[in-house]
C-alpha cells in the first residue's frame, strides 16, 4: 500500500471522527493531569468482570491524535516528517533502501560488530538482545551499553540518513525483560490490568521508556495487545493486561501515552492477536480459527484502542488466520496488512514479529520471508534468521520484478518518517524531562495489583511472624527481605506459599500466584492472593496487604472458572 494511499486512509479517519470531542489530541496534557491522579483508582467496564465501575482515564481517549497536528506530541509521523522522509528515500540507493526496511540481531557484546552490520548492509536498526548487553558483575553495565548503542546510532547515519537508528529492545516487564538491574524491573504486564488504573499504566510506562530513552533506544518492543485466555495459552499469558477486551484496550492505551511521552517508540503486539491460540509460534505456525466477527469483538478490540489513540507500530505475528488467510502467516498476508490499514484505520509503521521464529524458519528461507513480508504490506522485517540474505533478497525480488521498486520504496518512507518523529519527541522528552521516578511508579502499581480471591478481608493474615514456602529461591528472598524490612519475623507463624508456573503444590496457610491466578483454584489455603509479580516491589506490596497496612485493591483482569475478586 502507498503512503498516500494510507495518508487517505488517516483522513478519512481523522474526518469521521471529527464528531467526536478531539480528546486524544490532548494526550500530552491530559496524560500530565493523569500522573497527578496517579494515586486514585478508575476502575472502567470490565467486560463481565468484577462488578467494580468508575470514569476511565482521559489518558485512553477514544478519539485519535491527528498525525498532521504539529501541535500535538504523539508518536504519529506529520505531513513535514512523511515530505522529508519521502525525499530523502527517492535519492536511495537500491541497497540502501532493501536495509532501511530491516532491523537485525547480532551476536556479543561488541558494539563494533553491530556497527559494521549497520554501515554495510544500510540497516533501519538493530535489537538488542541478552547476549548483547554488557554486565559488571550481576548488573547491566549502563555506560558500556550507552556507549555501544551510541555506537551503533552513529553507524546509521551515514549517506542520505539523518534521522536516529530503530534501537529496539524487548522490555516488557515480568518475564519478558532483557535489562535487569540497576534498571528498574516491572511486574508482569497483568499487573496493570489487575490495577486496572491507566494512570498508573502510563506513569510506569513512561518511566521505564525515560530509562530506556537515557541508554540511548528508540523503540521497545512493548506493550502487549494480545488478549489471553489464560492457562491455554502457552506463551503470552501474564504478558498481557488479561482476558478482558475493553479492559485491555485501556491498558494498552495507557502505555503508549507513557511511551510516547517518554520520546520512545511502542509496539503494539501481536496481530492478529496471540492470546487465543495453543501454539506458540517460537516453535511453530499457530492457527486461529475464529471469525472476522469474533476476532473483532475480542483479539482487534485492544488494538483498536491503541490505534485510536495514537500507537506508532502495530507488530504482527506469525498467526495463520482462517478468517484472513488460511494456512499464511499474518505477518506474510496482504489480507492481514489490509485489515490492519482498513479496519483499523491504522497509518502508522507495520513491523513482522521476528522472522527468526519457528513459524517462519520452518517454511521459508531468510530471502523469502523478507520478501513476502514487505510485498505483503510490512514496512519493517524484525530479525531475519540471515539479514544479509534477506537484504540480497529484497534486491533481487525488485530486480526481478517479483517486488515493486514502489513498494520497497514506500516501506522505507514509512520507517523514517516515523524515526524523524521520533528524534523531535525524544528531543521534547528530555527537554521536559522531569526524572519521573520508577521506583515509586512500580511501587503504586505493584500495590495496586495485588487481588484477593479467598478469604476474609478483614483483619491480617500475617501477625508478627511468618514461614515461607514455594516459588524460587530468589522468589523466597525476595519476600524475606520485605517481610524483615516490615519487622515480620521469618521461619515461623503461618506459612505464606509463593505459587508460580513450576509449583505442583499450592496448599498453606496462605496462597499466593506470582504468576497467573489460573494457578490457585484447588489450593486448601484459607486466604488466597494473585500478585502478578516476582519483584521486589510486588514482594513490598504484598507484605503490606499481608500485615494489613494496605487493602487489596486489585482484580481479577481475566475470568477464572470458580474464581471471583472477594475484596
Amino acid at each position: 500500500m502507498s503512503l498516500s494511499s494510507i495518508r487517505a486512509i488517516g483522513a478519512k479517519h481523522t474526518r469521521h471522527r471529527a464528531r467526536r470531542p478531539a480528546a486524544g489530541r490532548l494526550v500530552a496534557g491530559v496524560a500530565a493531569v493523569a500522573l497527578g491522579l496517579a494515586g486514585c483508582t478508575a476502575h472502567g467496564p470490565d467486560d463481565g468482570g468484577s462488578g467494580r465501575t468508575g470514569t476511565p482515564s482521559p489518558a485512553t481517549s477514544s478519539s485519535a491524535p491527528a498525525p498532521d497536528d504539529a501541535g500535538t506530541l504523539g508518536m504519529l509521523p506529520s505531513k513535514a516528517d512523511r515530505a522529508q522522509a519521502e525525499a530523502a528515500v527517492s535519492t536511495m540507493t537500491l541497497s540502501e533502501l532493501a536495509g532501511q526496511v530491516l532491523i537485525a540481531e547480532y551476536g556479543g557484546t561488541s558494539s563494533r560488530t553491530a556497527a559494521s552490520l549497520v554501515r554495510r548492509l544500510h540497516l533501519g536498526g538493530v535489537i538488542i538482545m541478552g547476549d548483547n548487553v554488557p554486565m559488571r558483575g550481576d548488573k547491566v553495565d549502563t555506560r558500556a551499553l550507552r556507549k555501544s548503542l551510541h555506537r551503533i546510532a552513529e553507524a546509521a547515519r551515514t549517506g542520505h540518513r539523518s534521522w536516529p537508528a530503530m534501537i529496539g529492545v524487548d522490555q516488557e516487564g515480568g518475564e519478558v525483560e532483557r535489562l535487569g538491574p540497576p534498571l528498574t524491573r516491572y511486574p508482569h504486564f497483568m499487573a496493570d490490568g489487575a490495577a486496572n488504573d491507566p494512570t498508573l499504566t502510563t506513569a510506569a510506562s513512561r518511566a521505564q521508556g525515560a530509562e530506556l530513552r537515557r541508554l540511548g533506544f528508540t523503540i521497545d518492543f512493548a506493550p502487549d495487545a494480545d488478549v489471553t485466555m489464560g492457562a491455554r495459552d502457552p506463551i503470552i499469558n501474564v504478558r498481557s493486561a488479561g482476558g478482558k477486551p475493553g479492559r485491555v484496550g485501556r491498558i494498552v492505551s495507557a502505555a503508549v501515552t507513557g511511551f510516547t511521552r517518554a520520546g520512545i517508540v511502542s509496539t503494539v503486539k501481536h496481530f492478529p492477536g496471540h492470546g487465543t491460540v495453543d501454539t506458540d509460534s517460537h516453535k511453530s505456525l499457530p492457527v486461529q480459527s475464529a471469525s472476522k466477527d469474533e476476532l473483532r469483538r475480542r483479539d482487534w478490540k485492544p488494538f483498536r484502542a491503541a490505534v485510536a489513540d495514537g500507537a506508532p507500530v502495530v507488530m504482527v505475528g506469525h498467526i495463520a488466520a482462517t478468517a484472513l488467510e488460511p494456512g499464511v502467516p499474518a505477518s506474510l498476508s496482504a489480507p492481514a496488512y489490509r485489515t490492519i490499514r482498513h479496519d483499523l484505520h491504522f497509518t502508522g509503521v507495520t513491523m513482522t514479529d521476528a522472522l527468526n521464529m519457528g513459524a517462519i524458519t520452518g517454511e521459508y528461507t531468510s530471502s523469502e520471508a523478507a520478501v513476502k513480508a514487505i510485498k505483503a504490506g510490512a514496512d519493517v522485517a524484525l530479525m531475519p534468521a540471515d539479514v544479509t540474505a534477506a537484504h540480497s533478497g529484497l534486491m533481487r525480488a525488485v530486480r526481478g520484478g517479483s517486488l515493486s521498486k514502489k513498494r520497497l520504496t514506500d516501506a522505507a518512507a514509512h520507517a523514517a518518517a516515523l524515526m524523524i518523529r521520533q528524534q523531535r519527541a525524544a528531543r521534547q522528552a528530555a527537554a521536559d524531562d522531569e526524572r519521573p521516578d520508577a521506583a515509586s511508579a512500580v511501587r503504586r502499581l505493584a500495590q495496586a495489583a495485588i487481588t484477593q480471591v479467598k478469604g476474609s478481608c478483614r483483619g491480617t493474615a500475617v501477625h508478627g511472624s511468618m514461614r515461607i514456602v514455594g516459588g524460587s529461591t530468589s522468589d523466597r528472598a525476595r519476600l524475606a527481605a520485605a517481610a524483615r524490612t516490615a519487622g515480620i519475623r521469618v521461619g515461623s507463624g503461618p506459612v505464606v506459599r509463593l505459587v508460580t508456573k513450576m509449583s505442583t503444590t499450592s496448599s498453606g496457610d496462605v496462597a499466593v500466584a506470582l504468576d497467573g491466578p489460573w494457578q490457585l483454584p484447588g489450593s486448601t489455603a484459607g486466604r488466597q492472593y494473585a500478585a502478578f509479580g516476582h519483584t521486589p516491589a510486588t514482594m513490598t506490596a504484598l507484605v503490606r496487604v499481608l500485615t494489613g497496612r494496605a487493602k487489596p485493591h486489585g482484580t481479577l483482569p481475566i475470568a477464572v472458572k470458580g474464581m471471583k475478586t472477594v475484596c
